[in-house]
């Protein structure tokens, strides 16, 4: 997919050529390179008493579908910061992020079929701190879900694949909380 018709640099037209192994958009005139790369996001998995706080998005793509707290990582932030900030604005919620969950591809293709998107959903475990739960931002609902009474329709297939992990985890671990039994 091209991205761009004319370079950044001197706004000479890109041509499409073979670059590093791949086809890519390069200026004739100055040389500039266009990399696709991935677009990062960060979210929270947040667990209390054995249920997943989750938000109900607002805006497209997947209007009215349920996804973990998430968003893209500012240019100015790391993931980390990236999943607290976008928890408190999506639920209320301030949270404190713990080790990596996961880190889960994504792609899908904008309506018009002009643009294609992908990127990597960084999933870090977290808890909370302060705030009360109330949906903002671009969530239009925020809840707790327990394990076996996820919402039907969880929105973005990254997200389906973070919950499918936290699934087998919490499964793996009897009511004890220790792996393999008492």
């Amino acid at each position: 997919m091209l991205a761009f018709r004319y370079c950044p640099n001197c706004a000479t037209e890109l041509a499409l050529r073979q670059q590093d192994g791949r086809a890519r958009q390069v200026c004739p005139a100055c040389g500039y390179v266009h990399y696709q790369n991935p677009v990062p996001a960060a979210g929270s998995l947040v667990v209390v008493e054995g249920c997943v706080l989750m938000v109900q998005r607002r805006y497209p793509p997947c209007v009215g579908g349920w996804t973990l707290p998430a968003g893209f990582v500012e240019w100015d932030e790391t993931p980390e910061q990236a999943a607290v900030r976008e928890t408190e604005e999506e639920t209320g919620l301030r949270v404190e992020v713990g080790s990596l969950f996961g880190v889960f591809p994504w792609t899908h293709e904008f309506r018009d079929g002009l643009a294609h998107d992908n990127g990597l959903l960084v999933i870090y475990t977290a808890t909370v701190t302060g705030g009360d739960l109330r949906a903002g931002d671009d969530a239009q609902a925020a809840g707790w879900f327990a394990l076996d009474a996820l919402p039907a329709e969880i929105a973005l297939a990254s997200h389906r694949a973070a919950l499918v992990r936290w699934i087998a985890a919490a499964r793996a671990v009897p009511a004890s909380g220790k792996p393999g039994g008492d």
